[in-house]
């Protein structure tokens, strides 16, 4: 057996999806098939002698287009194809609508200018229909092609004398650019797809510079062999897994670990692909190539945590399955009622046909989430709040918890240094500041940026690998680094020992032969963090804290924040696995990050929330992006979706309950008290509908963040 993913355009609901899925399990040699509506992705299982451009062929019979799964530009290719249609549609609607104001506007004149609309710009709505009809099934595209085409056939027929009544050209024309406004809208959204993926894979180097016969020979990483020796230079990043066999330097993990501080590397530890060497040479043994590496085992996890998604199956679609063939139905029976059981007239029947499909015709149910969506998502923007779509939305409504990052989240990510002890009568920091100046060590940053100003030069410096520096200045030695390298006593090193419990990192100043000082630099907790996470309780979420960094650490940050659950010394796709198993507890998850070692967590997640100071795959992953950097903004932002889902749903109800009122009327059930919805007014209820359903998003604008 084999198994093929296909990307797949076209889809516009949940109940696409389904029927997809039917067509392609009723092709030959196909065993089984899944088709993930929100990822746009099908994946087939079939026999070996199955080909690819079968499945795409049966696809295409379905009414849909299929690609080979990788194919970047697929959804960058529908929305261009949907805009070049919506740019006939929008024109020419308007002109129609303002035309339908204008009484002595000629008939001739209004059908040209419709000709278009209908079956240029609306000619996917037919190809769709036929495909779907041929599948025994209906979806919204049948009733947009139905409802359209009675609205044209009717007012044709007017046009030429075959029948006396109004024109509706505009609104046949309206109800198409309004939906393709919908669709360019969407497709956009989905050329967005894959792009957490690809920038994940841009952290590996192209090349590699490996040790061959005594000289380096640059190498595609594709063509890496585990027992390949590279060179990494200074400030590049390491090709593949490995074991370091020569050197030593400091080696940004944080992509991975999520550990603030760089780890020093020297002969025997290992390296992970993707990380930034500091400022020393290395030279590593490949021990782990292509698709067995750990940043392509982060992809694999993104990946198949955004499979793992539900599709998202809004009310619209889930109903529309019933609601399309229901309003056919009664459209041909109402007519066909009233010409042969009721004797009425032919005109009569047919107007009572038209008005049923163009009262029930979608318009106010595709505005319905797109309008609250467009009001909802401006609204956040302007409070620095970005909310990728319906998706995001529909999750804030259902999570009851909140998973925290550590560094770069809750904390600033960056070392600064937190406090300074003198055991002697020295300004021990400046003394740290002078041996530090000529050190590249993130330490040593953050030492000299606390002292500022100028800094005097050593007369010598002497790096040394894993414990810290020796320098020489006014005639005397400074020693500055760890206790393998200067030596104090149980006083001093009681003092350390203190600030290590509240997880900071302590660097030791020896001068004169004795310890003079101790420096503690730590991560620091971000303004309002406390604010958010007192904010998130106060609302009734559960809140956590997870983090590569050690359990000391990791405890004295959560207290800080005043988080009570932490998990520490977690791995990436361990966080993912955290978060799963929260999940199978019963837990609905809001995963908050800004690292590439969060991606697999924030795809996870039911809701991914990422930082805008965070790295792009982070911001692609998460379904709400805050780009002040406030964690306050969390709780803002569910407060902002959760708002926006009750204005979704409740335009949902506006939207059906005029239709559900309206067609029986339509349909002529109270005309023997005189009332029959004919199609002049049956469009008028349609766009009374819609002008709710805009109203009631347009009260999202009042909205504002608590704080």
């Amino acid at each position: 057996m084999k198994k093929t993913t296909l990307r797949v355009t076209g889809m516009h609901c949940a109940s696409c999806a389904v029927n997809l899925e039917k067509a392609l399990k009723k092709t030959p040699g196909v065993t089984g098939a899944s088709v993930n509506f929100a990822t746009q992705k099908a994946t087939v299982e079939h026999a070996e002698h199955v080909h690819s451009a079968e499945l795409v062929a049966a696809v295409g019979k379905a009414g849909y287009s299929a690609f080979e799964a990788g194919a970047a530009h697929v959804h960058a290719e529908e929305s261009t194809e949907v805009k070049k249609d919506l740019l006939v549609a929008a024109p020419l609607a308007l002109l129609l609508f303002a035309l339908s104001f204008v009484p002595s506007a000629p008939p001739l004149l209004l059908l040209v200018l419709a000709l278009p609309v209908q079956f240029w710009a609306g000619r996917r709505f037919y190809s769709r229909t036929w495909a779907a009809l041929r599948r025994g099934s209906a979806d919204m595209d049948v009733l947009v092609a139905m409802g359209t085409s009675a609205a044209f056939l009717y007012s044709t027929a007017v046009t030429f004398g075959l029948l006396k009544g109004s024109l509706y050209y505009d609104g046949a024309a309206v109800i198409i650019a309004f939906i393709l406004l919908g669709r360019y809208l969407e497709a956009r959204s989905r050329s967005l797809t894959g792009e957490a993926v690809r920038k994940l894979m841009d952290l590996q180097p192209k090349n590699a510079l490996v040790l061959r016969n005594g000289r380096s020979i640059q190498v595609p990483v594709e063509l890496l062999k585990v027992g390949d020796v590279f060179l990494v230079k200074p400030g590049e990043r390491v090709a593949t897994d490995g074991i370091v066999v020569f050197g030593n330097s400091a080696v940004d993990e944080s992509m991975v670990t999520g550990e603030s501080m760089p780890a020093e590397k020297r002969k025997g530890d290992a390296v992970v692909g993707g990380t930034v060497n500091g400022s020393g040479a290395l030279r590593v043994r490949a021990t782990r190539v292509g698709s067995e590496t750990m940043l392509a085992q982060i992809v694999k996890l993104v990946e198949d945590a955004q499979a793992a998604k539900a599709p998202v199956q809004l009310l619209a679609d889930k109903v529309a399955a019933v609601f399309v063939p229901a309003v056919i139905v009664i459209a041909f029976a109402a007519s066909a009622y009233w010409l042969l059981l009721a004797h009425a007239s032919f005109d009569f029947a047919l107007t009572v046909f038209v008005s049923v499909l163009i009262v029930a015709c979608p318009c106010a149910l595709g505005l319905a989430m797109p309008v609250a969506v467009l009001v909802g998502t401006g609204k956040g923007a302007e409070h620095g709040i970005l909310i990728k779509g319906g998706d995001a939305l529909e999750a804030a409504g259902k999570i009851d918890t909140v998973v925290f990052d550590k560094t770069g989240t809750l904390t600033k990510g960056k070392p600064e240094v937190t406090d300074v002890v003198a055991f002697a009568k020295v300004d021990a920091l400046r003394l740290a500041a002078i041996a530090e100046k000529n050190s590249e060590h993130p330490l040593a940053q953050a030492i000299l940026a606390k002292v500022g100003g100028r800094v005097p030069d050593p007369a010598a410096f002497k790096s040394v690998a894993g414990k810290g520096v020796r320098a020489r200045y006014a005639g005397k030695e400074i020693i500055v680094g760890s206790r393998k390298l200067v030596k104090c006593g149980a006083k001093e090193d009681a003092v350390a020992k203190r600030l290590e419990a509240q997880g900071k990192t302590t660097v030791f100043i020896g001068s004169g032969g004795k310890c003079v000082g101790v420096i503690a630099i730590a991560d620091t907790i971000k303004p309002h963090a406390a604010d958010a996470v007192a904010a998130l309780k106060r609302k009734g979420f559960k809140v956590a804290m997870i983090t590569g960094d050690n359990e000391r650490t990791a405890r004295a940050i959560a207290a800080e924040a005043g988080i009570d659950q932490v998990m520490a010394e977690v791995l990436p796709a361990e966080k993912e696995r955290e978060v799963a198993r929260m999940q199978k507890g019963g837990r609905r998850v809001a995963f908050v990050g800004d690292g590439v070692n969060d991606a697999p967590a924030l795809a996870r997640a039911e809701l991914g929330i990422a930082l805008g100071s965070g790295t792009d795959v982070a911001m692609e992953t998460g379904g709400i992006v805050l780009v002040r950097n406030d964690l306050r903004d969390v709780a803002n932002a569910i407060d902002l979706s959760r708002y926006t889902l009750r204005k979704i749903r409740e335009n949902l109800f506006w939207a059906f309950a005029y239709n559900i009122a309206a067609i029986p009327v339509a349909a002529g059930a109270l005309y023997s008290y005189g009332i029959l919805l004919d199609p002049m007014l049956a469009g008028a209820t349609m766009a009374f509908s819609s002008v709710s359903v805009v109203g009631n998003a347009l009260l999202m604008r009042g909205w504002k963040p608590e704080f």
